[in-house]
């Protein structure tokens, strides 16, 4: 598969200078360190961020969304009050902190899941926890939920004086996640304090009940526990368009569950799937860093090996709670190709992570461009036709 399969076209400036210097660093696993590269670049995200509305800054964030953007009226659409101009966006996990939410539209991405957030403040597993398979475009990680916490998450984003909910140029989600120190019994009162906090900026807010790296969190995706969560944190004033996104090593009997409960608590969508903890044929491969095989690792593995279990949860999930409930594909989305067939699986956006740090950040719009190419093929008006039609990539 190629790297950036848009069209032939020669790499942008962006383009061009990721895969020059980032490139060669993410060809191996012992390549940098990942977790300094992402902090790195969040920590220049930030700055760039709070800045942007400096000329020499303004003007770089411009020829940036000249680059990676890519306008076209047949992607937008309007899903639980929130109006995307595209169906890509960042996965959760990348901008724990929200560090830089007023920029990631000009990346081309249509909406952004800031997060996890959680009450507390936690600084996450020990080191080394997030680990490079480059060979499989994937990683393995179990950071543990490291953020600076709800209430300074909200100070971050007021610094960035963003325009309010439903004008902004990419939707913003938030996603929350349980703090380790907080009980399970008490985890209902733990989320509801952090949404509670967030909730005015949030276009809307994603319970997280399937990482495997907080002890007991996926413990929450038993139905009887998750309806009491979600209940607690509907009763919300001004509680945003509430989201559940779940594991993809639930069985069958557990999908439909969740599909139901999502429809009798008149949640506005669901999220699959969060990171792995199987090793997906891949229990023998030894990591660099540890000299270990991934069988003896704790943690997630998300990237392409994850591709085949994500579209059969979504498919599960299509199937049970029909047509009319939003769904968002996430796991081994690293093409266009990729990209349509999570939709056409019935996914009405698609959020990228793991594939979107390796292919660089061309993909955004070459999944745009292809997603547009495929609709003209099919004879299609909108990316809303395509959604759970079955159509192939052609």
């Amino acid at each position: 598969m190629p790297s950036h399969p848009a069209e032939g076209k020669a790499p942008g400036g962006t383009e061009a200078l990721y895969r020059r210097f980032v490139g060669p660093l993410l060809s191996r696993d012992d390549g940098a360190d990942a977790e300094r590269l992402s902090r790195l670049t969040l920590s220049t995200l930030g700055q760039v961020a709070l800045r942007r509305n400096w000329p020499l800054v303004r003007g770089t964030l411009e020829g940036l969304g000249a680059e990676l953007q890519r306008r076209d009226p047949r992607l937008e659409q309007t899903l639980f009050g929130c109006r995307f101009a595209n169906p890509v966006g960042l996965a959760a996990g990348f901008d724990k902190n929200g560090v830089a939410a007023a920029v990631w539209d000009r990346f081309g991405f249509g909406f952004a899941e800031l997060g996890t957030v959680t009450w507390y403040r936690q600084g996450g597993n020990p080191r080394p926890r997030l680990f490079r398979l480059a060979a499989e475009r994937a990683a393995l990680n179990r950071m543990g939920f490291n953020n600076d916490g709800a209430e300074a998450m909200r100070r971050c984003l007021e610094r960035q004086s963003l325009p309010p909910a439903g004008q902004r140029p990419a939707v913003l989600g938030i996603n929350l996640g349980k703090s380790k120190l907080t009980p399970l019994e008490r985890a209902p009162d733990d989320y509801a304090s952090s949404l509670e906090l967030l909730a005015p900026l949030a276009d809307y807010a994603v319970v997280n009940v399937s990482s495997p790296n907080t002890p007991g969190l996926r413990d929450l995706q038993d139905e009887t526990l998750l309806r009491r969560l979600v209940e607690r944190l509907r009763r919300l004033p001004g509680c945003p368009p509430l989201l559940v996104k779940i594991a993809p090593d639930l069985e069958d009997d557990a999908i439909d569950a969740i599909a139901r409960l999502a429809y009798e608590e008149g949640l506005a969508g669901v999220i699959a799937v969060n990171t792995s903890i199987d090793r997906l044929g891949l229990a023998e491969r030894r990591l660099t860093q540890t000299g270990r095989a991934l069988a003896e690792e704790a943690g997630g593995l998300s990237g392409r090996p994850l591709r085949r279990r994500a579209l059969e949860v979504l498919r599960r999930l299509r199937a049970t709670a029909g047509p009319a409930l939003p769904l968002i594909g996430v796991g081994g989305i690293d093409s266009p190709e990729t990209a349509w067939e999570r939709i056409a699986a019935g996914a009405s956006l698609v959020q990228l992570y793991t594939g979107w740090i390796y292919e660089g950040p061309d993909l955004v719009p070459a999944i745009l461009e292809g997603l547009g190419r495929q609709l003209q093929f099919h004879g299609l008006a909108s990316i809303t036709d395509a959604v759970g039609t079955g159509l192939p990539w052609r």
